[in-house]
């Protein structure tokens, strides 16, 4: 699969898109966790030219010209100094597993003058220490990894702390449970910016699943089925198909031959969600697609999606998207989709 550079590069046309890309930058501090790094690569950091423009512009920044990562793996060099940060529409703060170990004054620094100019945080997995430590998440929603839930808690009682999500959207602060959240926090992010058929895109780049909830678990019962037969893949694949038919909880069960308490606890244990749930996310996906394709009659939508009436329609977006349909159509829809930089 061909890749691009990290790097942004002023030659390349951003073809009908009229706005400057929205400017990521990723603090790097000592000791910080490569994977979180190249999920935030992989997400923002690389061209997509099957998009027609740029959507990011991406960056790394330090304390320090040279940053020795996680357990010495490597060393860190030739990267901006935390003036790109002071710049940046989104900065994402450093994750490390030495969760008990200050943060460097100046990153903490940067991580403040961020959020009092309006930028938006994201801390991937223990990044929400980074957050914490700066003071930003004092009365507000967060999550990181499962195993360092009760030391969080006890260091920043003032944060709410979701500990069983995959990542949490707090507006301008977001942050995101163990590694391979990050992923799915990046997702959400360019879902969020650009809308679904951007992000689709993305993750079809990455192939990774398009879409999972914030809300499902952080970790699952089983993660790679024991038995093939109860491999949820292709009852997922035939439901998709007919969204906009009568499909239920009991036409599920009854496509794969379970019972409905069996189909309940396969996909809490290979989704780590809900049948009813993870139904009700694709048809709200599907109609998003439909309005960024430039359908404009809710009724069709609705209908289409198998979400039954424009008032269904309305109440699920507005659930799981934070947009009306009529303002998800004004940002995302045909000629509008990602361009007001303003709403990022």
């Amino acid at each position: 699969m061909p890749q691009g550079s990290s790097q942004p590069e002023s030659s390349q046309p951003d073809r009908g898109h009229p706005d400057p890309p929205h400017r990521v930058a990723v603090i790097v501090d000592e000791n910080s966790n490569p994977f979180e790094l190249g999920c935030a690569t992989e997400v923002f950091g690389l061209r997509r030219p099957e998009l027609g423009f740029r959507p990011y512009e991406f960056g790394l920044c330090a304390a320090r010209p040279r940053t020795l990562m996680r357990d010495g793996f490597f060393t860190l060099t030739g990267v901006a100094g935390l003036a790109l940060a002071d710049a940046a529409d989104t900065v994402i703060v450093p994750n490390r597993p030495d969760t008990w170990v200050a943060r460097r004054a100046a990153v903490l620094d940067a991580v403040r003058r961020a959020h009092e100019r309006g930028a938006r945080l994201i801390g991937f997995c223990s990044g929400a220490f980074t957050l914490a430590e700066a003071g930003v998440l004092d009365g507000r929603r967060a999550t990181a990894h499962w195993q360092w839930a009760d030391e969080f808690r006890s260091r920043f009682p003032a944060v709410r702390l979701e500990p069983d999500v995959l990542f949490v959207d707090d507006g301008d602060i977001l942050t995101s449970a163990g590694s391979a959240a990050a992923l799915d926090l990046g997702l959400h992010v360019v879902r969020r910016d650009f809308g679904v058929e951007v992000a689709a895109s993305v993750s079809r780049r990455l192939v990774f699943a398009a879409h999972r909830d914030g809300g499902q678990r952080q970790f699952v019962e089983r993660p790679v089925p024991e038995v093939r037969d109860e491999s949820l893949g292709p009852l997922l694949a035939w439901a998709k198909e007919r969204l906009d038919g009568p499909l239920s909880v009991a036409s599920l069960a009854a496509r794969a031959g379970v019972s409905q308490a069996t189909l309940h606890r396969r996909f809490r244990a290979q989704l780590g969600t809900t049948p009813l749930a993870w139904l009700t996310g694709e048809r709200v996906a599907y109609a998003c697609r439909l309005i960024e394709r430039g359908e404009a009659r809710l009724d069709v939508v609705a209908r289409r999606s198998g979400l039954g009436t424009a008032a269904n329609l309305r109440t699920r977006m507005r659930s799981q998207t934070g947009l009306s349909p009529s303002e998800y159509r004004g940002r995302f829809g045909p000629g509008r989709a990602g361009r007001d930089r303003s709403q990022l």
